[in-house]
């Protein structure tokens, strides 16, 4: 198991847990202020996965690597056994490289180029999603032993990204249909899926979805088939506070009710739930405007100017919808000020908020933003030459040792207690 890229710089070790906050103080002390830069906690994803474990033993996760396809975090997941959720042959390509077996991997795209349909079939990942008829033919046509997966729609009434609108057939009007059709191309169904929505509030949703699927699983068997894999796709919380508590109780209820025979595969698609809290996003104030008020000469309004924007970290406002929280670093006392936040680009779009109530900051203050890891990092940009933040990767030494214990891990991608070299990871 390849467990971190050669070209990476090390991981560092540290005794005892990651204290994130501590080596956030001890980084603003030793780094420019002119570039933004991650925490990661590689523990975190760790904890992330025996909690999964414990909460959800019968539903395998397969990590949605298009929510952070850095290749620490597809690494640690890779050595823990977890398997992939992909949506592209780039994405394929990457998980084989770590020596994930294509087996572990679920081609979760409904909408596939052909490309990407045959650099799939050559390397053996057979297992996809579809839910059109053309879309069925074209893979028939690509990867006619292709392993089927139907996707079905039921969708959260409240989700931080619905998807229903792109993807998913109707489980009652559309999804028989192409059941027929598949028995008539003598292709291999195998299963059904569903995706409820990118970060779900609607919890009961997912009893629903999943009695949709044992619907659908009866119905395929008058075909002659006999579905052995449920996908209850991604949704799940992974933000400081949050919890699957809830959803894993409602998951496991519908299961033990619609599925109790467990030859049936249970698997998922958790992104955000993974990384989310596991980066923690440190920004600097580059620059700052002072509104005053024309008739009195009171401030107005503050605003101030980050090194990291909309283009970069910050896309996740205007992509994934998301409402990042500013942490101050040190004491901050004083009068607080209507408040405007701006990226540093040219572009007047680079707000990363429009208002909120704030104490006075000044030129090179550090402002810190957690749960920063989902909807992130794949997509930022250097729009306007702007460098994309550097992410300082930390594990404690218990955590890498049993890591190494599952997987031999080579040393030279790691800065042990000892060292005195801050470590970087791409």
């Amino acid at each position: 198991m390849k467990f971190f890229s050669p070209d990476s710089e090390r991981v560092q070790i540290v005794d005892g847990q990651v204290n994130v906050p501590a080596v956030i103080n001890e980084l603003t002390d030793t780094l420019s202020n002119e570039e933004p830069f991650y925490v990661m906690d590689i523990g975190d994803i760790v904890r992330k996965h025996q909690n999964w474990i414990e909460k959800m033993p019968r539903v395998v996760p397969h990590y949605a690597v298009k929510c952070n396809d850095n290749e620490v975090v597809c690494s640690t997941l890779a050595a823990l056994g977890a398997s992939f959720d992909c949506a592209s042959k780039g994405e394929i390509s990457k998980i084989l490289g770590l020596g994930v077996a294509p087996e572990r991997i679920i081609f979760a795209n409904p909408m596939k180029p052909s490309s990407h349909l045959r650099y799939a079939n050559s390397n053996n990942v057979k297992t996809m999603t579809f839910d059109s008829d053309t879309e069925l033919h074209k893979i028939k046509k690509i990867c006619p032993d292709a392993k089927l997966v139907l996707r079905i729609r039921c969708e959260a009434e409240k989700a931080q990204c619905p998807l229903g609108k792109k993807f998913g057939c109707d489980p009652v009007e559309e999804a028989p249909r192409l059941i027929k059709i598949v028995r008539s191309l003598d292709m291999d169904l195998v299963g059904i899926s569903f995706h409820v929505g990118s970060g779900c509030a609607d919890f009961p949703v997912y009893y629903k979805a999943i009695s949709y699927s044992r619907d659908l699983f009866d119905y395929a068997a008058s075909f002659g088939y006999e579905l052995n894999l449920l996908d209850i796709g991604g949704g799940f919380p992974g933000d400081f506070g949050t919890s699957i508590d809830e959803v894993a109780m409602i998951v496991n209820s519908a299961l033990d009710q619609f599925f109790p025979d467990k030859s049936v595969r249970v698997i998922s698609e958790p992104g955000r739930y993974y990384v989310s809290s596991a980066f923690t996003l440190i920004t600097c104030v580059q620059s700052k405007r002072v509104c005053l008020n024309a008739k009195t000469g009171a401030i107005d309004r503050m605003m101030y100017y980050l090194n990291d924007g909309v283009y970069a970290s910050f896309n996740s406002i205007l992509y994934d919808h998301q409402h990042p929280q500013p942490k101050l670093i040190g004491q901050q006392n004083g009068k607080v000020y209507d408040t405007t936040i701006w990226g540093p680009t040219c572009d007047a779009l680079d707000q990363i908020i429009e208002t909120m109530k704030m104490p006075e900051l000044q030129i090179d203050d550090w402002v810190v933003f957690e749960n920063m890891g989902a909807y992130t990092i794949p997509v930022a940009s250097p729009f306007n030459g702007f460098p994309l933040p550097k992410i300082y990767c930390y594990i404690s030494k218990d955590t890498w040792e049993m890591l190494n214990n599952m997987y031999p891990l080579e040393e030279e991608n790691f800065c042990f207690p000892t060292g005195t070299e801050i470590a970087v990871c791409a």
